[in-house]
């Protein structure tokens, strides 16, 4: 049951490529807003169950398109914390591309941050969020940030990321992507290095929060 006391969060988009500093954007704010006035759901954890699948086709799957994600149940999710109402977020394991049996139990809290490649891509999603953010990095820097990123954290070769950009990360940025800009409140150029344009998102939080 919702307290009567409940005051509907505020919701956050933060988009931007593969590679493009979103996270790091996400966790500065996050650190200065404070852990427990926000709580986080990362677009990653939402891609779809793949057990139907055996590990040769679920590396054939697009994870940068619109329908690699379980877009529904992030809505869903997003609107049970809007009403005040726990959620058991997914966890995803990229070594073997699929959802993980574990799941972790997120709380409403005065700010929820939606975050990930394609956040704005879905109206339904994006009608629910009050600040929208693109992060805009040069391409050059994305794509090294992705090798170095699933090289050692995802366990794939070189070759396997350099393919995978060419023939799939690249096309869908600027098929889906790049496009959902046009849907932001803010860009901020250079990602998390920005610090300027955090301090204007983390002000306007920091105002909101004390209206509350």
């Amino acid at each position: 049951m919702v307290s009567k006391d409940f005051c509907r969060p505020t919701i956050i988009g933060i988009t931007g490529g593969t590679g493009s500093g979103k996270s790091t954007v996400a966790k500065k704010i996050l650190d200065v807003v404070g852990k427990d006035n926000v709580a986080v759901l990362e677009q990653d954890c939402y891609y779809k169950d793949q057990s139907d699948l055996d590990m040769s086709e679920r590396v054939k799957t697009n994870y940068d398109h619109p329908l690699a994600f379980d877009t529904d149940l992030l809505v869903e999710h997003v609107k049970q914390l809007q009403q005040g109402i726990s959620i058991e977020k997914p966890q995803y394991d990229f070594t073997v591309h699929n959802r993980m049996a574990e799941k972790v139990s997120v709380e409403c809290r005065k700010v929820i941050m939606v975050e990930g490649i394609l956040v704005l891509e879905s109206k339904e999603l994006r009608d629910l969020m009050d600040i929208k953010i693109f992060v805009d990095t040069d391409a050059d820097v994305r794509i090294i940030r992705r090798i170095v990123r699933d090289m050692q954290e995802r366990g794939r070769t070189l070759e396997a990321v350099i393919s995978q950009y060419l023939s799939l990360v690249k096309p869908a940025h600027e098929n889906f992507i790049e496009p959902t800009k046009k849907f932001a409140d803010i860009i901020i150029p250079e990602g998390g290095n920005n610090e300027v344009a955090i301090d204007i998102v983390v002000t306007k939080l920091k105002s909101i929060l004390r209206a509350i």
